[in-house]
């Protein structure tokens, strides 16, 4: 797929990484699946970039818009898994 991730421009270089990385684990969780581990750092590093409800709410709807892929019920499915599953995703 070719779309591009939603960034902020007043982020720095390594908060804009942290949220790639977790864009990337959501894209794997769906394509390939991925331990609950990858999906619970990488959303636990997005959240130390984007701490507001509100933007993290607003980041994960234009990123589902352009992928397709839904940040949000990947990481509920990893907060419910037990360690060491792994989550796989499915498209609508």
């Amino acid at each position: 797929m070719e779309y591009s991730y939603p960034l902020r421009t007043d982020w720095a270089t390594d908060e804009i990484i942290f949220v790639v990385a977790f864009y990337e684990v959501i894209e794997k969780a769906y394509e390939t699946g991925t331990e609950r581990e990858n999906i619970m750092n990488a959303y636990r590093e997005f959240k130390k970039v984007v701490p507001s409800k509100a933007e993290e709410k607003t980041l994960l709807r234009e990123f589902e818009e352009a992928s397709g892929y839904s940040s949000y019920h990947i990481v509920k499915s990893a907060e419910n898994a037990a360690s060491g599953e792994m989550i796989k995703g499915t498209l609508k």
